[in-house]
């Protein structure tokens, strides 16, 4: 039996520049998204797929983010003192009883390949998910669930990709490879934000990861890439030539929160589909003038 997926690492220590004025004091994970800030989606996600142990790789300035996954006892008594049983549940539901959340820092922006790095003392010889929270991803069964799934039956590196327009290959990691299936991709080749005109295909690496502990050498001996940054990209290219890495066209939607008009998409789509708030949503903007 392979491992379970028990630990995911999210790298939360960036800056946000894409969303400014918004993210000049509030950190781009904790922008919310309808009733809930980016980063408590993706831990939901993880935690819908089995992970327990959630480490996050933060910098200066993120101390909301540990705040929200904190208990507030203030709140909890004054909710608790006032009857208010349903929004005390809300409160507590944030981080259930067997979830573990721990911190450690990222002492300087070298990337997202380095953000992992930090991770590993954390993670140990164990495989772990990576979750990118400005990446939202909806699905009926949660994308990293669908992965790990995968995981169980391949027992090897599992990237979520999407097919991009061409013109858009340099914002993303971009693999190539043998179809297995209609989801999953055999890779043998990934390159760091190609320009269109020698990207190896249009299939773009989604913000999330499932990776055996192997990444943690190949991060950790190779030369600064794209940006002058460690990439997380160039690491999984040498883990290429030692094991098996697979990409998985999941099954779902990605919204690019890290932009203003995909932070814009989300609220709106996931606004419509909120069991509460939806029908009176939609009623309201029927009587917006186009």
């Amino acid at each position: 039996m392979p491992l379970p997926v028990r630990k995911a690492v999210f790298p939360v220590a960036g800056l946000g520049t894409r969303s400014l004025p918004a993210t000049k004091a509030i950190p781009k994970e904790m922008l919310p998204v309808v009733d809930k800030p980016l980063i408590q989606y993706a831990v939901e996600e993880a935690y819908a797929a089995g992970v327990r142990e959630m480490i996050f790789v933060t910098g200066r300035h993120k101390r909301p983010i540990e705040d929200h996954f904190d208990m507030t006892f203030e709140l909890e008594v004054a909710l608790e003192n006032a009857g208010k049983q349903d929004l005390l549940d809300v409160v507590r539901s944030v981080k259930p009883d067997d979830m573990e959340c721990i911190y450690v820092r990222q002492p300087q922006a070298l990337g997202l390949g380095h953000a992992v790095l930090c991770g590993q003392r954390l993670v140990g010889n164990e495989p772990f998910a990576v979750l990118l929270a400005d990446d939202l991803m909806v699905g009926e069964t949660p994308v990293l669930k669908q992965m790990v799934e995968q995981f169980a039956d391949w027992r090897a590196s599992i990237l979520a990709v999407q097919e991009v327009p061409a013109e858009h290959t340099r914002r993303y990691g971009i693999v190539a490879g043998t179809q297995v299936n209609d989801l999953l991709l055999d890779v043998n080749r990934i390159v760091e934000k190609p320009a269109p005109e020698v990207a190896p295909s249009r299939l773009g690496v989604a913000g999330r990861y499932l990776l055996t502990p192997g990444v943690f050498h190949e991060i950790a001996n190779q030369p600064r890439g794209v940006g002058g940054e460690i990439q997380l990209t160039d690491g999984i290219a040498g883990l290429l030539r030692r094991e098996k890495v697979f990409a998985y066209r999941y099954e779902g939607k990605r919204y690019d929160c890290g932009s203003k008009e995909g932070f814009l998409q989300a609220n709106v789509e996931l606004a419509l589909a909120h069991p509460q708030l939806g029908a009176g949503f939609r009623e309201f903007l029927k009587g917006l003038p186009l």
